[in-house]
């Protein structure tokens, strides 16, 4: 039986609009995400995110390169917002996330964007670092709907989240896919600008699974709902990955589907950073993967092939 997102009998109950409208409200003070600047953005103020009133799009296309679960056959529809609420010094796409590139978008023109990806069979709508466009996206929601949209949303994000605006989501985005960065304070601070990333992240993780549990997939293997959350292995340990996993399996789920990505490289200004300047090790990553797999972690690195087992 074909999954029927959440977003529809929201839409149906007519709560979708009363969400639209409490989201925007946020914009007049701005406090999506956990930096609280409390900018206008309706009135053209702009805070540490530099995302103004109107949604800007880098790119919109069908993306082979997500996880497994995401692409199935035909791609996950993946569209790409410019700015960022975190701005990492070893941004992989800082050209979007700290330089903003892209082209504003009307709401129509954002659910237009929606149906062509389901129209090219992705079987999902990727929204990549939506947080501070929260507003925006679920905007365009019911013009999608009106067009026949009917594949899941993916909340595809840093993970440095406002509980408040993660909870207005709920019955709206039935796939969050947030990152989980950072344990210890001061790399967190050095790196994003962000001490307090691991207390809010862990907030929006247990609110993100309370909602939608762990990750579900149909009998082809692609996901219709639930939590995916990505661990980047970064050099020297600074990720504090033992601290995360713990978290994730002994406070989530030992069930949690966690994507232990190795592929950090340094970008950006990644080499004004001794400690990271370099790419990660196969024994760096191997060793997170042999840990996530004693706290009885087991979905998402099924397929990986370490030195050490």
């Amino acid at each position: 039986m074909e999954y029927r997102p959440s977003y529809l009998a929201l839409h149906e109950r007519g709560e979708l609009e009363e969400r639209i409208a409490a989201l925007r409200a946020i914009l007049r003070s701005c406090a999506l995400c956990a930096r609280r600047c409390g900018v206008d953005r309706l009135a053209g103020e702009i805070g540490y995110c530099k995302a103004g009133k109107e949604a800007v799009v880098s790119s919109a296309f069908p993306h082979y390169g997500e996880e497994a679960p995401l692409v199935g056959m035909h791609g996950s529809g993946t569209i790409f917002l410019a700015h960022c609420n975190l701005r990492c010094v070893f941004c992989q796409n800082w050209e979007i996330s700290h330089g903003g590139e892209g082209r504003e978008v009307s709401p129509r023109a954002l659910a237009d964007m929606m149906l062509a990806l389901q129209r090219a069979g992705c079987h999902n709508i990727n929204f990549v670092t939506p947080t501070h466009f929260v507003p925006q996206i679920v905007e365009a929601l019911p013009l999608a709907i009106k067009g026949g949209l009917k594949v899941p949303l993916v909340y595809n994000c840093g993970g440095y989240e406002a509980l408040e605006t993660i909870k207005l989501l709920e019955g709206i985005f039935d796939i969050y896919m947030p990152d989980a960065k950072f344990a210890d304070q001061s790399w967190a601070k050095r790196y994003c600008d962000a001490p307090d990333y691991f207390a809010v992240n862990k907030d929006a993780l247990r609110e993100m699974h309370r909602q939608v549990g762990e990750l579900k997939m149909d009998a082809l293997g692609i996901a219709y709902r639930g939590l995916l959350i990505r661990h980047l292995v970064m050099p020297n340990g600074v990720a504090g990955s033992e601290a995360v996993l713990r978290f994730i399996a002994e406070e989530l789920s030992a069930d949690s589907y966690v994507n232990i990505m190795a592929q950090y490289r340094p970008c950006y200004r990644a080499h004004q950073f001794p400690e990271i300047a370099r790419a990660v090790s196969h024994k760096e990553v191997a060793e997170v993967i042999a840990l996530a797999r004693r706290l009885g972690l087991h979905r998402g690195f099924e397929d990986y092939r370490g030195v050490l087992w």
